[in-house]
């Protein structure tokens, strides 16, 4: 098939190079503009747009996709089908018909569970057994089209959204292929979403990061590793940002146990408070449960399993 490539980050290069890799001719790549990056304000280019690169593909990167001149420039390249991967813009009614199979969107969701920004991440911060991908015949709606291609993957205990992110972008890519192949042959068979079934999550930000301690132990570690690695979940300690990796959740009877066991290194306290600082750990009591935390990184400092952090000022810090 020709093929025009609609993404922008890293989820999205695996299914770039899918198309390239099964021999689908991508006549051009669309991507956001280049944009200000870290402290300097160097122009950074999108990982999309690197890996176009690097095939010396044709590259696109309207500022609006819906610019009448940009919609004549991509019509002219005669392609049979438009993927869309995370790309970061709306596309109008006219780009979506534009070609023999439309806009094929793969979406990193159960659908329809999960539409809108953020589904991975929202997928282990919720404790979902399973997450997955969707192919999706794009319309006018926010991931509300007909469902086309999924595949289900099993969290693991340990999942965060970097992890699921990574094995989420080789599923999809895959899964693309699959749906490519079927269209081709005449073989999908679209299934219209339940918008009863549905859910919507919202952008991730930075202050959604805030370990909010009246909260149960079991909640705050699922936002933990669903926030790992951007933006991170943190607290503060003496007026400094504690950033928290990587936590376990202790139950209030396996705390009780900790206690008798060693008196002297455990104590009950409000929520919020340290409880307890072993030579590898700290527990901090939550709304239900504990917090035993084994990875931390302290502002300005590089990122430490607790023990370093413990043998620096972090009982100081912790007192």
């Amino acid at each position: 098939m020709k093929v025009i490539f609609m993404g922008t980050p890293d989820f999205a290069v695996g299914t770039l190079e899918a198309l390239i890799k099964a021999g689908h001719e991508v006549v051009a790549v669309v991507t956001q503009p280049d944009k200000p990056k870290g402290r300097g304000g160097a122009m950074a280019q999108s990982p999309v747009k690197e890996a176009a690169k690097a095939h010396g593909l044709t590259i696109l990167q309207p500022v609006k996709a819906r610019n009448p001149e940009f919609i004549e420039e991509l019509r002219a390249f005669g392609a049979d089908v438009i993927v869309v991967v995370a790309f970061g813009q709306i596309l109008t009614e006219e780009v979506l018909n534009m070609t023999k199979y439309g806009c094929i969107n793969v979406h990193a969701s159960l659908l329809p569970k999960y539409r809108g920004a953020a589904p991975i991440q929202y997928a282990v911060i919720d404790g979902c057994e399973y997450s997955g991908v969707t192919t999706m015949q794009m319309d006018l709606g926010v991931d509300t089209g007909d469902i086309l291609l999924t595949e289900q993957v099993k969290l693991d205990k340990k999942e965060t959204g970097g992890s699921l992110f990574d094995r989420l972008s080789i599923v999809g890519a895959d899964l693309l292929i699959k749906t490519l192949e079927l269209a081709q042959k005449g073989e999908l068979k679209p299934v219209k979403q339940t918008d009863e079934e549905s859910s919507y999550v919202k952008m991730i930000t930075k202050s959604m990061g805030e370990l909010d301690f009246t909260q149960s132990a079991v909640t705050l570690e699922r936002l933990i590793r669903g926030l790992n690695p951007w933006p991170s979940a943190y607290t503060h300690v003496k007026g400094r940002m504690l950033k928290v990796w990587d936590a376990d959740v202790v139950s209030d009877e396996e705390f009780k146990e900790l206690v008798k066991k060693d008196a002297q290194s455990f104590k009950e306290a409000e929520a919020g408070k340290t409880v307890g600082i072993t030579k590898n750990a700290f527990y901090i009591k939550c709304g239900e449960g504990y917090l035993k935390i084994n990875e931390v990184q302290l502002e300005g400092k590089k990122r430490m399993f607790t023990d370093a952090f413990l043998r620096g000022n972090g009982k100081e810090l912790l007192a």
